[in-house]
């Protein structure tokens, strides 16, 4: 899959947070249910930005950065982005979402957006 190292991050993510106690988080909820119920938002988060990306004529040319068209994707990508970063918050507990954003998420989207692009445009 695609997207599977996003979601591995995902299970990093929820066993390094799983043993924080804050009264906000979920705790029926198992690691398994907790990286199924954040999984859609982390792939609606990315397959926005994929289109943004790929829609914009420059990513066709050579030299461009895609890191840069990731930058300038995301005001047409926030709310999908602001929904997965509330949904870790929700599940994993506060701050969770924004330390996933900006470390795990980021550290992978470039090469996510390109391998996911391969299979959208001819």
């Amino acid at each position: 899959m695609i997207l599977a190292p996003l979601f591995a991050t995902a299970l990093v993510v929820t066993v390094a947070t799983d043993p924080l106690s804050d009264p906000t988080v979920d705790t029926n909820l198992s690691a398994q249910q907790k990286v199924a119920a954040t999984e859609q938002l982390v792939r609606s988060a990315t397959e926005c930005i994929v289109r943004a990306v790929t829609a914009d004529p420059r990513y066709a040319k050579p030299k461009t950065e895609v890191g840069d068209l990731i930058v300038e994707s995301m005001p047409a990508c926030v709310a999908p982005v602001r929904a997965m970063i509330d949904g870790y918050d929700r599940y994993y507990g506060e701050g969770t979402g924004e330390a996933f954003f900006m470390g795990p998420y980021l550290d992978v989207l470039p090469k996510a957006v390109t391998q996911h692009a391969k299979t959208v445009t001819p």
